[in-house]
């Protein structure tokens, strides 16, 4: 206790009803939480099972119990301490509450990909478009916690009377296949605990003290899940940002930060001020960016490393330009620095300002790591590949079953599988043992019987196969069998099916060498297939720099960050501002901003590829609203970038010389 400074202390010891910390970029947050948790085991007497601290990514969770477990150092660790995120407990609770609600404890989580293939079969639509937007406004209504039934009252125009139509039947399909999708994990939770007064008092007796990180990321359903779990005993800590509120386009809701003093009267704030990460040139511009924001909660930034370098803004001809002089000046900074590249990242508002870096910083044979991106093995075509795997490896897995009967489509139709999933409910049977008895033979035709069967067959001769043959050689007769290749050929054109079915081969052949290098069968190496990552499998700590998207980059620090693309029509985005949402994306970039720890380096384009054409550009508002006192300017820099604040102060002296001339 002694190196946390008084806000902090204050805010571990604070236990007399709801608290609200207001925990600023680097203020030592996750620090609160975990010294918070051991506050209450160690002198507050409560068992490790009676608490749960809530956040929002895995990565977050693991290093959050990492560092409870070494400042407990086995002396009270464990006990069912929960520290996990919103979804991960919203499982738990499902998994032991199963028969409540009516599904099996064994029930499946289908991934995004595999609810997507089961709304594009309901919309009778081979455009993967039109399943994206029903999925994206079926999420937005579990997400507020709308049923089936309240979407269809409420569904405004003929597009959303149709997608409500797609989320019943989604929905049924759903149950049918004892499966949930991620925004159930929330969803059902809250349902039982709302409808089940006897189950809501078993969990709030349980969970007696809740933490909750990132609370400005909530959305609806998750701050209802918090209420409910909190009840009248409201014995929890909620630590959030306003000014780092993001994620407005997946459901998060500010109103829940605006909220928590209406819904508890005797809430206390406590600001965490102090930032432990960034010099004060840089929190001075970034205090001046967010200053033009409403805010919920005044507050502003100090640091005590000293002013540290000025923010440098460069001007380029183009956006291959600004790549090119982004990657040179950040080698002869780490020169000049001694620096290692692990120490530098480069971050950007879109995937697409990746490509032109990535390409530099090839030619220069610079290391680097892309996050934000999608990864490998979140393509569909390694997804598919590893459905089989995974069914090689565990029959019980019911959403590799449904993926792996499903790509290539083997004449299984959706409602066969529906038929199959409401048996296999019935009997509490995963669905591959299902498709196999009598019972379930007796419910459908011959004709829908057989492609279940002859698929069946096939996985059990691959089973037998992968357990004693080399790896390499069952995963060409996979292949073979299911004549994927000519699959892909068939629904892509044929640029896109090359480029997918050189990946399957890359994964293929990553596969056979790793089991003959390990002495592993294809069904030993498939067991771990969940967990394989080919691109992160050696780079945790690997000496490269960082590449990433301002939303992926939250949460991270770095001791020199470049923002590139700071421009109109990129940061802000040009949608963001046709939708009123420019808030969320000056708060976008103060998250950029407070990333840096010693230097930071802004850059943006004089013109940018549209298409086919080199259109334009403007530096982003949001430099000049970062006040000139502590930029540098480089090259035609200042021309192009208005001085906002310098602008108000000048209309301000106008004025109270109008004023004091009448």
């Amino acid at each position: 206790m002694s190196v946390l400074n008084p806000q902090q202390r204050e805010a571990i010891r604070y236990l007399d009803g709801p608290l609200l910390v207001l925990a600023g970029a680097g203020s030592g947050k996750t620090r609160v939480i975990t010294e918070k948790i051991v506050y209450l085991i160690e002198s507050c007497g409560l068992q490790p099972r009676n608490i749960a601290a809530i956040t929002f990514t895995n990565k977050a969770a693991r290093e959050m119990q990492q560092r409870v477990g070494k400042l407990l150092a086995g002396r009270s660790a464990g006990g069912g301490l929960v520290i996990s995120t919103f979804h991960a407990l919203g499982v738990r609770m499902l998994r032991e509450e199963a028969a409540a609600i009516g599904y099996k404890p064994a029930f499946s989580i289908l991934d995004s990909a595999d609810c997507l293939a089961i709304l594009a079969e309901l919309a009778g639509s081979v455009d993967k478009a039109v399943a994206r937007r029903l999925q994206w406004q079926i999420s937005s209504w579990k997400s507020a916690l709308v049923l089936p039934g309240e979407a269809a009252r409420i569904a405004g125009n003929d597009s959303e009377a149709r997608a409500a139509r797609a989320y019943a039947s989604y929905a049924e399909t759903l149950r049918a296949y004892q499966a949930v999708d991620f925004d159930d994990l929330i969803a059902l939770p809250v349902r039982l605990l709302e409808t089940q007064p006897a189950l809501c008092e078993k969990w709030q007796n349980r969970l007696r003290y809740l933490l909750i990180d990132e609370y400005q990321d909530t959305n609806a359903g998750q701050y209802a899940l918090l209420r409910l779990l909190a009840g009248q005993r409201a014995a929890f800590t909620a630590v959030g940002d306003d000014d780092q509120s993001i994620y407005g386009w997946r459901g998060a809701d500010l109103a829940n930060l605006r909220g928590l003093p209406r819904d508890y009267p005797n809430l206390k704030l406590i600001k965490l001020e102090q930032n432990y990460r960034s010099t004060a040139r840089i929190l001075k511009a970034a205090n001046a960016l967010i200053a033009n924001n409403e805010k919920l909660f005044e507050k502003s930034l100090w640091s005590e490393l000293g002013p540290g370098d000025p923010i440098t803004v460069s001007a380029c001809p183009d956006q291959d330009r600004e790549a090119e002089s982004v990657v040179m000046k950040l080698q002869a900074h780490r020169f000049e620095h001694r620096g290692r590249y692990s120490d530098y990242a480069i971050l950007y508002r879109g995937n697409f300002q990746a490509r032109a870096v990535e390409e530099f910083l090839r030619n220069q044979r610079v290391p680097y790591r892309l996050s934000g991106g999608q990864s490998f093995f979140d393509k569909a075509e390694i997804r598919d590949i590893a459905a089989y795997l995974r069914l090689l490896a565990n029959t019980d897995d019911d959403p590799a079953f449904i993926r792996a009967v499903s790509a290539p489509r083997r004449g299984v139709g959706s409602s066969t599988l529906q038929v199959l999933g409401e048996y296999a409910g019935e009997r509490h049977l995963p669905l591959f043992t299902a498709a196999f008895e009598e019972g379930f033979a007796q419910r459908v035709q011959a004709r829908q019987l057989s492609p279940l069967v002859e698929f069946g067959g096939f996985i059990r001769r691959l089973q037998q196969r992968a357990g004693r043959e080399p790896a390499a050689s069952v995963l060409d007769e996979l292949l073979t069998g299911i004549a994927y290749e000519d699959w892909l050929r068939a629904q892509e054109e044929a640029r896109t099916a090359r480029t997918r079915w050189e990946n399957v081969r890359e994964l293929c052949d990553w596969l056979g060498r790793k089991a003959e290098e390990e002495g592993k069968t294809l069904l030993e190496a498939a067991q771990g297939i969940a967990l394989i990552s080919m691109i992160e499998k050696d780079e945790v700590d690997a000496d490269a720099v960082q590449l990433s998207t301002l939303h992926a980059a939250k949460g991270l620090e770095f001791k020199h960050v470049f923002l590139i693309g700071v421009e109109e029509g990129v940061l802000p985005h040009r949608e963001a501002q046709a939708e009123n949402r420019l808030e969320e994306e000056r708060r976008l970039m103060y998250v950029g901003i407070t990333r840096a720890q010693r230097s930071l380096h802004l850059s943006y384009a004089e013109k940018r590829q549209q298409g086919r054409q080199l259109m334009p550009s403007e530096a982003s508002r949001f430099i000049g609203e970062m006040g000139r006192d502590d930029l540098r300017f480089v090259g035609r820099a200042s021309d192009g970038v208005p001085d906002r604040a310098g602008g108000a102060q000048r209309l301000a002296a106008i004025r109270a010389m109008l004023g004091r001339a009448g």
